[in-house]
């Protein structure tokens, strides 16, 4: 097909409600490693790798080669039947997670992996009420919908009952209007007035990603999950961690996002980069935790013997090529060219995130969000060859969260793609 036709079709056959970027639509044709090629055959450097999702390169030899060797063998069987990818990967996934977590239950997304937590903790603490932070966002099912903190991911009222949302730990924007250190993390401690006038005292999971994803990569201060936690266990919570978009190397220096605040969850989940973009989700909990979901239940495509083996594929890469450092010297190379930009340009407020997962929140006066300002960058950085993305629940901020393997020249590349699209911005 022609670009244009691939376009028109997407408008006729496909639901309105599902985002595109760009005022015209970028038709993608193929990839290799970090760039993406469209349907005419222009590069772009791809520094958002869709939507934290490719962590090892578009078309990475190493996985395609597991790929299609499991698929000659056995491409589903579902969970009714064990099979040896299936086992190997819930064998790994107990060996590199921090602390007691055994025990893994796969799905086909993060949402799923969310919907899972929550249930087997509502089981083993025998509660319902959830606390979940503003600005989050769980998925696009009813329940994770509720746990979502986020107007525009939420297409209807909140439908499920027991959800609570206290203030995120938002430095830039204090909600509390305080300044860090001397706020004496307000944000962490207010769950526990949250806890003791919207629940009946008793909770059963406090839900948080250590760097929320589509809020606009806010990071917590580095205390704050060891306060917020501690607050959770005392009233009987346990602590689900989402790890949809921090796993795997992303933040640098850590396998996953929450060692970074030296906290130990009870349960977490996992999506996105697991598989290099084969679609996957996965809880893992405490052998206690886990063995509270009583009754019968599957998962249809879950633990699915393709996706299994793509997913241990992407893990021996990153072992292998020493991938959670490189995010790390990378992610400290990038930052440092993301905080020259900042000097350069004053729209640019704030610059955060760890390792190979930052951004940008773009600002008029006053720190007044400038979403409309995204939407010209976005069009500059198209035509520049450069892809990246963007969230906040203004809409105001720049997301960048290259393949775990980038390069050096192609940090430098990106920066000075980015320069060129802000100087062009007309401020």
């Amino acid at each position: 097909m022609k670009k244009q036709e691939v376009i028109e079709k997407h408008k006729q056959y496909l639901f309105p409600a599902i985002a595109n970027y760009y005022e015209e639509p970028l038709v993608v044709d193929h990839a290799k490693g970090t760039y993406v090629y469209d349907i005419e055959g222009k590069e772009y450097l791809d520094f958002f790798g869709g939507i934290v999702t490719i962590s090892v390169g578009h078309c990475n030899e190493k996985v395609t080669q597991a790929v299609e060797e499991q698929t000659q063998k056995l491409q589903h069987i579902s969970t009714l039947y064990p099979n040896e990818p299936h086992v190997r990967l819930a064998e790994k996934l107990a060996q590199i997670t921090p602390g007691k977590l055994q025990k893994s239950f796969f799905t086909n997304s993060g949402t799923e992996a969310n919907e899972t937590a929550v249930l087997v903790a509502q089981m083993h603490t025998k509660c319902q009420d959830v606390i979940a932070l503003r600005h989050s966002y769980s998925g696009r099912s009813h329940l994770a919908m509720s746990l979502t903190a986020h107007a525009a991911w939420r297409l209807m009222p909140t439908p499920v009952a027991g959800v609570h949302h206290i203030p995120n730990a938002y430095c830039y924007r204090c909600p509390f209007n305080l300044t860090y250190p001397s706020c004496d993390l307000k944000c962490a401690k207010d769950i526990e007035e949250a806890i003791q006038t919207t629940t009946s005292g008793r909770i059963a999971a406090f839900i948080a990603e250590p760097i929320q994803g589509v809020g606009g990569f806010i990071t917590p201060p580095k205390e704050y999950f060891k306060e917020i936690v501690s607050i959770v266990r005392k009233y009987g919570g346990l602590f689900i961690c989402d790890e949809v978009q921090t796993a795997w190397g992303r933040t640098g220096g850590k396998m996953f996002g929450i060692e970074h605040w030296g906290v130990e969850p009870e349960i977490m989940t996992f999506a996105k980069g697991l598989a290099n973009g084969v679609p996957v989700g996965a809880t893992i909990a405490t052998p206690e935790i886990a063995g509270s979901m009583k009754g019968m239940t599957i998962s249809t495509f879950g633990g699915n013997p393709v996706t299994s083996v793509a997913a241990l594929a992407t893990l021996q890469v990153i072992e292998e090529e020493n991938l959670v450092e490189n995010a790390r010297v990378m992610g400290q190379r990038l930052r440092e060219g993301l905080a020259n930009l900042k000097q350069k340009y004053p729209i640019i407020g704030d610059v955060r995130g760890m390792g190979l997962m930052q951004a940008l929140e773009l600002v008029g006066e006053n720190k007044r969000p400038d979403s409309e300002a995204v939407k010209r960058l976005f069009e500059l950085t198209k035509a520049n060859g450069l892809l990246i993305g963007k969230g906040g629940l203004m809409g105001n901020v720049i997301r960048i969260t290259p393949p775990l393997n980038v390069t050096k020249d192609q940090v430098d590349q990106a920066l000075k793609l980015l320069d060129q699209s802000f100087s062009r911005l007309g401020l």
